[in-house]
């Protein structure tokens, strides 16, 4: 009986020692688990917790989190503020004109990819880029809105008129890079005080802006991409063209209304059959345009279409600056 407890005793405290350190492996185990995340892979790195921005917009309010990186730009106008805010996207719409992109942005578009029209984007090739961020407009995209803030973050702008200034502002925003924004727009209007300064008494010349069509004639108004550049400059228009509108489309009836002291002119050419300027020919030609002031004085000039209407952004805006003073120091 006396080896028998000799024998127990060992026994007993060697399994009260394995027991101990199970309960302190245990422990050890327990604290790790607490001070590590559950799922380390739920919170991005880049992104620290609550950075995030709300955007007011034409479709209502979006959240944003973090700086967007993947871009998609729905407007051509769009794709020149994020160019100009350092921002290359990873897909915008093709340029209106042609296949590709404008020759004045083209150097910049290397690896960007082609998303459609303005007016019928592709959406399944958007979904497929995993953008963090889709600008678009309400005027060209509002029906399918709700397809697009499905695959990300959206942002609209309203209108594609005369509007290029505010839509600037609120693509900076969006961006998060609204300071970046702010320095263009005041090198936009530093831009627009050096030009003012070289027209002088010139300024107050009567400038008209007419746009020939395959088979129409529009004269375009003061809410028009020109148009916002000529009100800046405080130059003058004539009378059927100094309102707050878009455009009209005349008539000959009407085509003293295209008169001023000096005329621009672009031409909508789509394709090879060259409609807008056999249009502009025809009607140019006419007696009754030969009897207008610009035709006796030589004052109706031709200019790049893209530059004044189509294009309709910030890059776009400053050549049209430059293009414009460029012909009246001529006169």
């Amino acid at each position: 009986m006396i080896q028998k407890k000799w024998f127990q005793i060992p026994v007993l405290m060697l399994l009260c020692m394995v027991f101990s350190l199970l309960v302190t492996g245990c422990g050890g185990s327990a604290k790790n688990a607490t001070s590590a995340p559950a799922n380390p892979t739920t919170e991005p790195a880049t992104t620290p917790a609550g950075d995030s921005y709300t955007i007011e917009h034409a479709m209502g309010k979006t959240e944003i989190k973090g700086t967007p990186q993947r871009v998609v730009i729905l407007t051509n106008e769009g794709t020149e503020a994020l160019l100009e805010l350092g921002v290359k996207p990873a897909g915008a719409v093709k340029s209106g004109v042609g296949d590709g992109w404008y020759p004045h942005i083209k150097s910049e578009m290397d690896g960007v990819t082609e998303l459609g029209d303005e007016s019928q984007p592709n959406i399944e090739l958007i979904a497929s880029l995993k953008p963090d961020l889709i600008i678009g407009n309400k005027g060209r995209h509002e029906k399918i809105y709700d397809q697009l803030k499905s695959i990300a973050p959206t942002v609209f702008s309203t209108d594609l008129a005369g509007q290029w200034k505010e839509n600037f502002k609120l693509y900076a925003k969006a961006l998060n890079k609204e300071e970046e924004g702010k320095k263009s727009m005041a090198a936009y209007d530093k831009h627009v005080e050096e030009i003012k300064a070289k027209l002088g008494d010139k300024a107050n010349i009567k400038v008209s802006v007419v746009r020939f069509l395959p088979n129409a004639v529009r004269i375009y108004q003061k809410d028009t991409f020109s148009g916002v550049m000529l009100k800046d400059l405080g130059v003058a228009r004539p009378a059927a063209q100094d309102k707050d509108n878009f455009m009209e489309v005349v008539t000959k009836e009407r085509i003293n209304d295209l008169d001023g002291d000096v005329m621009f002119f672009f031409n909508a050419d789509y394709d090879e059959k060259k409609g807008g300027t056999k249009n502009q020919q025809e009607w140019m030609n006419d007696p009754l345009f030969q009897n207008l002031h610009v035709a006796k004085k030589n004052t109706a000039f031709q200019v790049n279409e893209i530059i004044w209407n189509t294009s309709g952004g910030i890059k776009a805006a400053n050549k049209m600056l430059d293009e414009f003073v460029t012909f009246i120091e001529k006169l």
